[in-house]
């Protein structure tokens, strides 16, 4: 396996990421972000915003349609510290690709309540869907190849780049 860092300036695609929601958001909208890049990303964005309402955290682990070979993984439990009941949520994730971790967050998210809306919003949907799944808002847009795999990290000094993974 051959692991790399792509060109793509996460940090960069952050902070228009950053710009756009500050636009997009309703004061009321509260941040969920699935574990763990997409935490990573609410937890910054809701600091950066200055979000009044309570940031969540959503964990896909229990509604995975692969949980049998998976078991349950190093992520986050879910913490939804807001009545999920009618709300307004914008999941955040940071890499969009089959659509399948966005089913399984939604099922979760409705284990806790009926929101009136969940919208989602990404660093970079990498295209690929095997399920009818769309972001409301990409900060970016790209192709790999099937077999590659692009994962959010941060560096040393907390910095968000990206890690390309795979043949």
């Amino acid at each position: 396996m051959s692991t790399g860092h792509l060109s793509l300036n996460a940090q960069a695609l952050y902070a228009q990421m950053l710009q756009d929601l500050r636009e997009r958001l309703p004061a009321t909208a509260h941040l969920v972000g699935i574990t763990s890049g997409g935490a990573w990303l609410a937890e910054q964005l809701h600091a950066d915003m200055k979000r009044q309402t309570p940031l969540g955290v959503v964990s896909s682990s229990m509604h995975r349609d692969d949980f049998s070979q998976r078991g349950l993984s190093d992520s986050a439990a879910t913490h939804l510290p807001f009545q999920v009941d009618g709300a307004a949520i914008w999941l955040i994730d940071d890499v969009l690709f089959t659509g399948r971790t966005i089913r399984a967050v939604v099922n979760e998210l409705f284990d806790y309540g009926r929101p009136a809306a969940v919208h989602l919003a990404v660093l970079v949907d990498r295209g690929g869907r095997e399920l009818p799944v769309q972001a409301d808002y990409a900060a970016a847009r790209l192709t790999l190849p099937a077999g590659q795999s692009l994962r959010l990290m941060r560096n040393d000094t907390g910095q968000f780049v990206f890690s390309v993974e795979g043949s």
